[in-house]
């Protein structure tokens, strides 16, 4: 199974790849085939350049420094916020809170919103297929308050019980938490409908689009969600910066997440009073580098288009999943009908480990073990899979070399 070429319409997959210089590397003798972008994804040039004319240019403090540099940097800094704005459609500026990642921005609406509304009997809903950073934060929050944590079941193709979700929620539920996308299965929630169900029962909805958002065309106010998070380094943008999004009424109400410089407006030794949104949940001398960098990473994606990048991710996947099924002995796990392109997979008595080393040694990168998604594993009653993720760099080639590697890796350990 070959292919010539991985051209479409509007892209050239092989002069996308051109602007990754990580690409072009090889990995114990062999040429990079990267297939872990569930985990995070690799950066253009334009990122990195961004990186290194920052610092280079105008590496300088924000928001209150009155001299060139610092205006320079606030300026390239607050572009990212409206770009942001931008890429997932919010109503206000206001609104994009910049975090750490999307684990920071789960656990700053679980440390706040949580503390502040969550009371004794009170019922927070989340999913089986959670990442561990969307279970762990409201574990801890319903403990504290005494609230209880309920879990919408799935079935076997790993899709959402839609009628059971339903029976859990009631007057004692006051917020739902559940993933866009999952990060192990590839399943894609139909979030419109679990929001207007939670938001008919009276509670407000997170959403985890750590997986989405570069896949998917996101669009916070026709989504209706209260609250949605996203990390910059899935969306080929740097590591330590994501993005909470919430509704700005929301917001205004919060209890602060930190205490520090720029999340004020006033500190005596008696009283403080807080700044405006967004800065309210900006606490110190933020990551301003990489959220300049993440500016790049969107208009990165904005240029070649979500929908060519779903388009090529949506074919990988398909062509993935046929060659995958032709492999005697590999399960995949996870077969829901709308999934982002994510395939995971258990081979009959090969641990999941022995194939990600096996396949290193080939340069084939994929990611192995539960993915952060434990309870998810117990529930499909296996430790873990290997899990081969795409992006728009990946072609046809470097899956026909992730099945060629694995039909080695059977051999050897047969």
């Amino acid at each position: 199974m070959t292919e010539t070429t991985t051209i479409e319409k509007g892209i050239d997959v092989y002069a996308i790849r051109e602007q990754f210089p990580i690409l072009d590397r090889e990995v114990k003798g062999k040429p990079l085939v990267y297939l872990d972008n569930a985990a995070t994804s690799q950066k253009p040039k334009v990122v990195i350049d961004a990186l290194v004319n920052y610092y280079s240019g105008y590496n300088a403090n924000i928001h209150r420094g009155i001299h060139t540099l610092a205006e320079e940097a606030t300026a390239a800094f607050e572009a990212t916020r409206d770009t942001v704005q931008h890429f997932i459609q919010a109503s206000s500026r206001e609104e994009i809170i910049f975090t750490r990642g999307a684990t920071e921005g789960i656990n700053l609406v679980a440390y706040t919103w949580g503390r502040q509304n969550l009371e004794q009997g009170d019922e927070v809903i989340i999913s089986t297929m959670e990442h561990h950073s969307n279970i762990v934060p409201w574990q801890i929050i319903c403990e504290e308050k005494g609230a209880l944590l309920r879990v919408i079941p799935i079935n076997d193709d790993g899709e959402i019980l839609l009628d059971e979700y339903e029976k859990l929620l009631s007057s004692n539920t006051k917020l739902v938490s559940v993933v866009h996308a999952s990060n192990s299965l590839g399943t894609i929630n139909p979030v419109r409908q679990i929001i207007d169900a939670a938001h008919n029962a009276g509670a407000i909805v997170l959403i985890d689009g750590a997986q989405s958002t570069v896949h998917l065309d996101i669009d916070v106010v026709e989504m209706d969600c209260d609250f949605f998070v996203f990390s910059g380094h899935k969306v080929y943008g740097p590591t330590g910066t994501g993005v909470l999004y919430g509704k700005k009424k929301l917001l205004e109400t919060m209890p602060v997440f930190q205490g520090g410089g720029e999340m004020i407006k006033e500190v005596s030794f008696t009283k403080t009073i807080y700044n405006d949104l967004p800065y309210k949940y900006e606490a110190g001398t933020p990551n301003i580098a990489d959220v300049v960098a993440l500016k790049a990473a969107l208009d990165f994606v904005n240029h070649i288009g979500k929908e060519h990048i779903r388009k090529h991710e949506d074919e990988l996947l398909h062509y993935a999943t046929i060659s995958l099924e032709q492999i005697p002995g590999l399960t995949i796990i996870g077969r829901a009908k709308e999934k982002v392109s994510v395939v995971s997979f258990v081979i009959d008595k090969i641990h999941s480990q022995d194939i990600g080393i096996l396949l290193d040694n080939q340069g084939i990168a994929v990611r192995t073990g539960h993915h952060c998604t434990q309870p998810l594993m117990d529930c499909f009653g296996i430790t873990g899979t290997s899990r081969a993720s795409f992006a728009i760099y990946n072609t046809k080639e470097e899956v026909d070399k992730l099945v060629a590697g694995l039909y080695k890796v059977i051999k050897l350990l047969s």
